[in-house]
C-alpha cells in the first residue's frame, strides 16, 4: 500500500464533439445519473482514495453544479479547477492545483469512463508502492494490422506485447508533476506517454473490458447494455409513504415543489409539501432508513418553514450512499381542490430534477375521495407515494 495521501484527478474539461449533440458528454445522463457523477462516485467511495479533484472547462460551472448536486458536499470532494486548451494542459493544471494537498500519489482518470471498478482502482494504488506509475490496460487479442496507402495492409504487428491503455493512470505525484512540466507544449497522447518521455517506470495493470470510454454517440448504447447486465446483480425494493396536511388561512399551497394559488394553505412545521413528504418517506422506507421525522424532527426549530426539497434530497442521498439508484416513483394526491391536472407536468419536472432521474420515471396523479372524509370536506390534502429502488445484492 502507498504511504501518504492518494488523490484522484478526474479530467472533465473536454467538449466531447464526437459524441454528437446534447452538450459535453460528461454531463449527459446515463440511466438517470450524470456520467461525471457516476465516475466521481467510484473514487469518492473507494477507501484507497483520500480526495478527488475534478478538472472542468471554464464555461461549465453551472453544468458541474447540476451534475454533482447530489455529492458536492462529500468530504473527499475538492473544489473543481479549470482546465486548459488541451487535455495535457488540463492535467498539468490539475496537478499544479494539488500542491497544498501534498499527495504522495495521484490517479488520473477520464470523466467519460464511468464503469471503472473497485478492484482496478485498488490494484493500481497497490502497484504504486513499487513503481513510478501504473495504468489500467487490457492485452490485445485481435490480430493487429498496419495500414499502408489506400488502406491496404502494410504489415502484421505481433500482438503478444500489445496492450490497450485505459485510465486511471496512477503515478507518484512529484514525478508526474515534474514530467508534465517538462512536456508542456508537446503533443503526447496520455499521461503514461508523458511519464515515459521522462523515463519513469510504468506498470501495466489488467483492468476490465467494461472500463470503456464513452467517445462516440453509439457508445451510449453500449454503456446502457453494460448497465443492463450489471443490473442483474441488483435487488429491487419498494417503499410506500403516506402523509396528510390540514388547510389553514392562506392563499396558496405547495405540492411536489409547485406553488398553486388556492383559498387556503397547508399547515405544517416546514412548507407542508404533502406530496414531497409522502415521497420522502417512501424512499426512506425502501432502504430501511426510518422516516422523515427521524431525519428532520418537527421539534427542531431549524426546519420551521423549510422547503421540503431538503428532505427529498436527503432521501436521495441516503440511497446514493448505499450505492443504490431510484428507478421510479409514483405520487397520488387526494383532494377535492385545488385542481392538480394543470400542474402535473411542472410537478414531475421538479421531482425528476431533485431525484436526478428521467421525467418519464416520475408519475404524479390525483383523485378525490368522492366528498367523503376530511378530504371530501375540503379540510386538507392526503398523499400516497411509492418508490422503487435498486440496491446491490448483499449490501
Amino acid at each position: 500500500m502507498v504511504n501518504g495521501k492518494t488523490v484522484a484527478v478526474i479530467v472533465a474539461a473536454g467538449r466531447g464533439s464526437r459524441a454528437g449533440p446534447g452538450g459535453p458528454k460528461q454531463y449527459r445522463l446515463l440511466a438517470g445519473e450524470p456520467i461525471l457523477a457516476r465516475t466521481a462516485r467510484a473514487f469518492l467511495d473507494h477507501p484507497d482514495i483520500d480526495a478527488v479533484r475534478i478538472i472542468i472547462h471554464r464555461d461549465d460551472g453551472n453544468e458541474y453544479e447540476s451534475a454533482m448536486s447530489g455529492i458536492r458536499d462529500h468530504p473527499k470532494l475538492l473544489a473543481p479547477v479549470h482546465g486548459g486548451a488541451e487535455r495535457q494542459d488540463s492535467v498539468r493544471l490539475g496537478l499544479e492545483s494539488l500542491s497544498s494537498e501534498n499527495p504522495s500519489s495521484v490517479l488520473i482518470h477520464d470523466a467519460a469512463r464511468p464503469f471503472i471498478d473497485y478492484n482496478s482502482i485498488a490494484k493500481i494504488v497497490a502497484a504504486l508502492a513499487e513503481n513510478d506509475g501504473a495504468i489500467a490496460a487490457l492485452p490485445v487479442h485481435d490480430t493487429i494490422k498496419k495500414a499502408g496507402a489506400g488502406d491496404t495492409i502494410k504489415a502484421t504487428i505481433p500482438r503478444d506485447a500489445i496492450w490497450r491503455a485505459q485510465t486511471p493512470q496512477g503515478f507518484k505525484y512529484n514525478k508526474i508533476l515534474a514530467a508534465h512540466r517538462r512536456a508542456e507544449g508537446k503533443a503526447l497522447t496520455d499521461d503514461a506517454a508523458v511519464a515515459e518521455a521522462a523515463g519513469l517506470s510504468i506498470r501495466l495493470v489488467r483492468s476490465s473490458p467494461d472500463n470503456m470510454k464513452i467517445t462516440q454517440a453509439e457508445d451510449f448504447g453500449m454503456a446502457e447494455k453494460i448497465l443492463s447486465r450489471t443490473s442483474a446483480q441488483m435487488e429491487y425494493r419498494t417503499g410506500i409513504g403516506f402523509d396528510v396536511h390540514a388547510f389553514e388561512d392562506g392563499n396558496a399551497v405547495v405540492i411536489c415543489g409547485v406553488k398553486i394559488p388556492h383559498s387556503a394553505k397547508l399547515k405544517g412545521h416546514s412548507d407542508a409539501d404533502v406530496g414531497m413528504h409522502a415521497l420522502t418517506d417512501a424512499i426512506f422506507g425502501a432502504v430501511s432508513a426510518g422516516d422523515i421525522g427521524d431525519h428532520f424532527p418537527p421539534s427542531d426549530p431549524q426546519w420551521k418553514g423549510a422547503p421540503s426539497r431538503i428532505f427529498l434530497e436527503k432521501a436521495r442521498d441516503v440511497v446514493s450512499d448505499q450505492n443504490g439508484e431510484i428507478t421510479h416513483c409514483d405520487v397520488t394526491l387526494i383532494c377535492e381542490a385545488p385542481k392538480i391536472g394543470p400542474h402535473r407536468g411542472a410537478m414531475r419536472e421538479a421531482l425528476s430534477k431533485i431525484l436526478r432521474i428521467e421525467e418519464n420515471s416520475v408519475s404524479v396523479k390525483a383523485t378525490t375521495s368522492e366528498q367523503l372524509g376530511f378530504t371530501g370536506r375540503r379540510e386538507g390534502i392526503a398523499a400516497l407515494a411509492n418508490a422503487t429502488i435498486a440496491l446491490p445484492r448483499g449490501r
